[in-house]
């Protein structure tokens, strides 16, 4: 049983054209299919027109009630339905979900060390009920999980999507004849040497490399945690990672490889 597990963000969701690119791409993919989503510029866009500023440190989003109540409403409700709807006229039967639903991903409150991060979950790689997402692709429905999860005990949290996406793909690579690869989808055609040269992507990056370029700032913000679940996966059982434009979903040589 071979899956992909995509993750779209960054202008993807946000520009109505892209959205419909990396979708009509996605549903081009062979074989199982499960599709993560984010959506933390749109839910900027809608947090700044209430007068809420949103807060981010090391890439990674500050979440009070406020901030829990806005991305619950951007991610789990306005992005993911849109998303499911688009599929849905691409002809590919899609189920939108957040992590309460079905129990699908149960997480625990971030433990508060040097910073609080707020209502953030955090999981592990028994968080994800895999008996969900393969009922649902054996009978030929999409999962679209966006980045919101619940405790157990009737709490929502904000869980990185980056996280969520390797989680289940590492969940799903551990089940008895299960091949797993795993797409990080975003604007950029793939992890750039040069932020202001959009064409000098790495078609390869090792593990040694990643530490390298985080020891010396090449990289940055957002794309530290993004690069850090790649590897993590990889190192757990999934057996191919790429980073890049949805339009190369099927092809294994315009986008950044990672590899150990």
């Amino acid at each position: 049983m071979k899956i992909h597990i995509v993750k779209i963000g960054g202008h993807l969701i946000n520009d109505r054209k892209y959205l419909h690119d990396s979708l009509n791409a996605f549903c081009k993919l062979q074989g199982y299919k499960v599709l993560i989503h984010g959506g933390g510029r749109k839910a900027d866009l809608i947090s700044k027109k209430m007068g809420i500023y949103p807060k981010m440190i090391q890439g990674r989003r500050m979440t009070d009630k406020e901030t829990l109540d806005i991305v619950v409403m951007t991610y789990a409700g306005i992005i993911n339905k849109n998303i499911v709807a688009l599929l849905q006229s691409y002809h590919c039967n899609a189920l939108g979900l957040c992590g309460a639903d079905g129990n699908c991903i149960k997480s625990y409150l971030r433990k508060i060390k040097n910073i609080d991060y707020g209502y953030v979950g955090d999981i592990n790689l028994k968080s994800v009920n895999t008996y969900l997402i393969k009922f649902l692709l054996k009978n030929n429905i999409i999962p679209v999980l966006c980045s919101i999860t619940h405790n157990g005990t009737g709490h929502l949290l904000n869980t990185n999507a980056d996280t969520i996406a390797a989680y289940i793909a590492m969940s799903l690579a551990s089940e008895k004849g299960c091949e797993v690869e795993l797409h990080f989808c975003f604007e950029k055609k793939g992890v750039l040497r040069n932020v202001k040269d959009s064409e000098s992507y790495f078609r390869e990056i090792n593990f040694h490399l990643f530490k390298k370029m985080k020891q010396n700032h090449t990289i940055t913000n957002g794309m530290i945690p993004k690069l850090e679940n790649a590897f993590f996966a990889l190192q757990n059982g999934v057996s191919k990672v790429s980073i890049g434009l949805p339009n190369y979903l099927n092809d294994v040589k315009n986008k950044t490889m990672l590899c150990l």
